[in-house]
């Protein structure tokens, strides 16, 4: 006979995925790009399954914060503390996405057409 289903599931407090913790060691944007070296995804093993789990994804092919907390089912809060740790433990490369030349001019520029929108 089959035991009856729980409508709750496997759940598992996001809190003790991060051990309590619910702000990442250091700011990572939503948009940032990561990436997981072959050494990295080794290493990652003995980190912890959601660690893992990241490094994995990141291995084949970049991937954003906002794509591995989809890909993982995890909130993204959980995802940036966990993706936060393993850049600081250098088990993920960090590369913004944000361009390093001419961000100020094109802010600007953003903001005059935005500004110009609004008047519409």
């Amino acid at each position: 006979m089959t035991e009856p289903h729980d409508p709750r599931g496997n759940l598992v407090r996001p809190y003790a995925v991060t051990r309590g913790r619910t702000e990442p060691i250091r700011d990572i944007p939503i948009e940032a790009v990561l990436v997981a070296s072959p050494p990295a995804v080794q290493e990652a093993r003995f980190a912890g399954h959601d660690k893992y789990r990241i490094a994995v994804l990141c291995e084949p092919k970049a991937q954003s914060l906002a794509e591995l907390a989809a890909l993982t089912r995890l909130p993204l809060g959980v995802a940036r503390v966990l993706v936060a740790d393993m850049v600081a433990d250098g088990l993920l490369t960090l590369h913004s996405a944000a361009p390093r030349k001419g961000y100020t001019q094109r802010m600007d520029l953003l903001g005059r057409v935005l500004s110009g929108l609004r008047k519409l």
